[in-house]
């Protein structure tokens, strides 16, 4: 009959095993990423959406869903064998910038938790589990952040882009109803200002600035290219998806 210290010694073997098998895909140090978790589930845990966004599926995996602001059409996370983007699944449902978000737990890439996680998944980035009110109950929502965040600091810093450790609702109620409703519901309407349109359609991946005349102008495009918004002195002018015109 096995020993305890023969299972414990079978257990670091396996350990072993598993990490010269599969790399970690985290170079936080241990103690970082111990302490980022521990702040992010404890006093920091309380957070608000900072972009509306929606709830899909995860890749196949029925133990959890997706929270994204981009639509599964533009989510870049792993590609098929044919070098084109995998999507998490249909949208399920939409849940708006300023609702009440609690962080339940943050899992880093290491060794171990990729060998875990479903292969066809982006299992090679942080996650970010997440409870958020007004979502429809069922498994897990999972935040997605880029892989290699070496610092605690790059870290929050790429949190923060989807989540607000304050309230949203005196900006939400400063905009116009149009507006507010636009961000709800994920649309662009004419005029609307350069913060209310990341609240919408989320955190652009590229902007390009210039000037005509005495007008500042940006360009930003999300993901896949699917989407543009043309921006003057900070209020849109012009918006497109899969190269339709969305304004009149």
């Amino acid at each position: 009959m096995p020993t305890a210290r023969s299972f414990r010694l079978s257990l670091l073997a396996l350990a072993m095993l598993l990490g010269t098998g599969c790399a970690s895909y985290t170079r936080m140090s241990p103690e970082d990423r111990s302490a980022l978790e521990h702040r992010l589930t404890g006093v920091d845990a309380e957070q608000y959406l900072r972009v509306s966004s929606y709830v899909t599926p995860f890749f196949g995996d029925a133990s959890r869903r997706l929270l994204t602001p981009y639509s599964p059409e533009d989510v870049e996370f792993l590609n098929d064998t044919q070098g084109k983007p995998i999507s998490p699944g249909p949208i399920q449902a939409t849940v708006p910038a300023g609702a009440r978000v609690r962080i339940t737990q943050v899992e880093f890439p290491t060794a171990w938790v990729v060998t875990e996680r479903v292969l066809y998944s982006p299992r090679t980035w942080p996650w970010v589990y997440l409870e958020v009110e007004g979502a429809p109950k069922g498994p897990p929502l999972v935040l997605v952040l880029p892989p290699q965040l070496d610092k605690p600091e790059d870290f929050r810093a790429e949190l923060e882009k989807y989540l607000s450790p304050r309230s949203l609702k005196p900006e939400l109620e400063a905009l116009p109803a149009l507006v507010r409703d636009a961000v709800r519901e994920k649309r662009l309407v004419a005029a609307m200002p350069a913060d209310a349109v990341r609240m919408a359609w989320g955190p652009p991946e590229t902007v390009r600035r210039s000037m005509e005349g005495a007008a500042r102008l940006e360009a930003w495009t999300w993901p896949t290219q699917r989407r543009v918004a043309n921006l003057s002195d900070g209020r849109l002018v012009r918006a497109e998806e899969a190269g339709k015109s969305l304004l009149p």
